[in-house]
């Protein structure tokens, strides 16, 4: 199958994430936190999995040189764009908080419509090489969106949004990694774009999101059993990662 029906297919997949804001209506509060916590961790788990199992050995696969310090250099670069985009956005949350809240939930629809695009740029880099790194990106990636846009969906609603224009605006959003996939498909072929150098970039982004906003999360909480809870749930994150990488080569 072409590789840019996997990458429209996937995207829009992902893009449909952005609904699940609805649930929010049918879920008391005390037991969106419990779910939304361990999605928290699967999520963690998946990315960590994504990054180490899966993006960086196939770009190092990829790319086929004994030199390996451009794939770690892109490695951190998306580490640090991401760094980078996440201080800028809390700088103005932060300057914004003061004055009105609208000003905020604007900032997390332009945040989101930026990394929803590289999003797609990633999915789209990865599908080009190959069905089964594109799958599992897509994969690292819907994990994180979850509870993502569960939490930016409550973010609108708290600046002054209805939920009906929440649940709109956050799936306008979301569908630019449709836009960022078709966009980074095409790059490929007019530009020669190379994308392996794209799956270092990716795992670097997923990193960042996991060791950065997601595990800080889950290690809030004292309770010991719970905190059992939200490691088990991390690791079998990782052990999904693994299980789809021995199930691909045994099927190999």
């Amino acid at each position: 199958m072409d590789p840019l029906v996997w990458t429209v297919g996937t995207t829009f997949c992902i893009s449909l994430i952005a609904w699940l804001g609805a649930l929010t209506l049918f879920l008391n509060d005390e037991l969106l936190d419990r779910v939304l916590l361990l999605l928290v961790a699967l999520a963690a788990g998946g990315l960590i999995g994504g990054a180490f199992l899966h993006l960086l050995p196939r770009a190092i696969q990829e790319y086929g040189r004994a030199d390996t310090l451009p794939l770690f250099l892109s490695l951190v670069a998306g580490f640090c764009l991401f760094y980078v985009l996440e201080q800028f956005i809390h700088w103005h949350h932060h300057h914004a908080a003061t004055h009105d809240h609208e000003p905020v939930s604007y900032l997390v629809l332009l945040s989101d419509t930026i990394h929803n695009f590289i999003d797609g740029l990633v999915v789209a880099g990865a599908f080009l090489l190959g069905v089964e790194v594109g799958l599992v990106t897509a994969a690292a990636i819907a994990l994180h969106e979850i509870p993502q846009e569960l939490g930016d969906f409550g973010v609108l609603v708290y600046g002054g949004f209805d939920r009906t224009q929440a649940l709109v605006l956050n799936y306008l959003t979301q569908s630019t990694v449709i836009l960022g996939g078709v966009a980074g498909h095409y790059l490929a072929g007019v530009v020669g774009w190379t994308p392996v150098f794209l799956l270092p970039f990716a795992a670097g982004n997923f990193v960042y999101i996991a060791s950065s906003d997601l595990i800080p999360e889950i290690k809030e909480d004292r309770d010991v059993r719970k905190a059992a809870l939200h490691f088990a749930v991390f690791l079998s994150g990782i052990v999904l990662m693994l299980g789809v990488k021995l199930l691909r080569r045994g099927l190999a």
